[in-house]
């Protein structure tokens, strides 16, 4: 008989009638079939739990490595906001506050004045608020000379306070026998929001 027909013919229920070579084969089926089920319900979840593992560590270590990274140039970011900040107090400290803006435009005229020019105006303009400080417009116009006007607005910039000229328009007085030249320009200058007014 053959090993087929000996598969074709076990009886499940006497288990002692079986030849030799088919208890061996259900025993071997027995136990790829029971391998296969662990596989699956045990050894498959494993491996999904381990890959999950894996993934989980390979993100602990990189932040590790960034917050490692922090840590040792710890003492040079503190250097550097010290730094920052201590830039930051000496910048605010060339924008006048609000109060400061007529002394700042009395400033100006004497340094006009110095040089010689002729004050048709100086009028402040329009206020533009920004992140925390503000432009403060200032409209001038002054009769001179070249080398007066030139002096002037050298003299504004060398001001302790921060003023730049913009906007500025250069005329010459035709019937001006000195032949003087006027000068029209808007200048900003900037002043420190408070807390209270960015809150706003």
């Amino acid at each position: 008989m053959g090993f087929v027909e000996e598969l074709n013919n076990i009886d499940m229920n006497d288990i002692g009638s079986w030849s030799r070579r088919v208890k061996i084969f259900m025993t071997c089926l027995l136990g790829v079939g029971l391998i296969a089920a662990g596989y699956y319900f045990v050894i498959k979840q494993k491996i999904v739990d381990l890959d999950a593992v894996k993934a989980r560590e390979t993100s602990l270590r990189a932040t590790f490595l960034e917050k490692k990274e922090l840590a040792v140039n710890l003492d040079a970011y503190k250097a550097q906001l010290a730094k920052l900040e201590t830039t930051f107090n000496v910048l605010t400290r060339q924008l006048p506050n609000e109060s400061e803006i007529p002394d700042l435009l009395t400033d100006m005229t004497q340094v006009g004045l110095s040089r010689g020019l002729r004050f048709e105006q100086i009028r402040p303009g329009n206020t533009v608020p920004q992140d925390f400080y503000a432009e403060k417009l200032v409209n001038v116009k002054v009769n001179g000379d070249y080398h007066q006007i030139a002096g002037f607005i050298s003299d504004i910039a060398a001001l302790p306070r921060i003023i730049n000229v913009a906007n500025f328009k250069l005329t010459r007085n035709k019937d001006d026998g000195q032949n003087n030249l006027t000068l029209e320009a808007v200048t900003k200058t900037y002043h420190y929001l408070d807390s209270s007014y960015v809150a706003q």
